[in-house]
């Protein structure tokens, strides 16, 4: 069985993360208390030259796959960029301004996922992934 849009987005948005090695990968699922996504990811890195290519990589691999996103903010800078794939919204974080902003505490009760700073790619999500 197929998985469902956000899900297929999701796995789509993080493959491109991690190809771009994205730091400190955490996946909240807000589907449950918040209408603007079913999932944010976080992640950061190490100099905004990294985080604007890890933003433009998310960018790429997903046009090709048909999906284009509803909106980017920050690009310029480098420091924050968020990508709103409707139903998956990414942050893209220079290390210490994620620091400075620590958003995952504002969703500290939503099921949570951090990727493996090892893991090179994602084949499917499992419940057991989420804590």
């Amino acid at each position: 069985m197929e998985p469902p849009d956000a899900t297929r987005r999701l796995l789509a948005c993080l493959n491109a993360i991690l190809e771009r090695k994205a730091r400190d990968v955490v996946v909240l699922r807000v589907t449950e208390v918040s209408s603007i996504a079913d999932y944010l990811i976080i992640c950061s890195g190490t100099s905004d030259r990294q985080v604007q290519a890890i933003a433009a990589t998310i960018q790429e691999k997903l046009k090709k796959a048909g999906i284009l996103p509803l909106g980017v903010e920050g690009e310029h800078y480098g420091h924050w960029i968020l990508i709103d794939f409707n139903d998956v919204v990414i942050h893209v974080f220079y290390e210490p301004v994620r620091a400075l902003y620590q958003l995952e505490g504002i969703w500290a009760d939503v099921p949570r996922m951090d990727v493996a700073e090892d893991t090179k790619k994602l084949d499917s999500l499992t419940e057991e992934m989420w804590h």
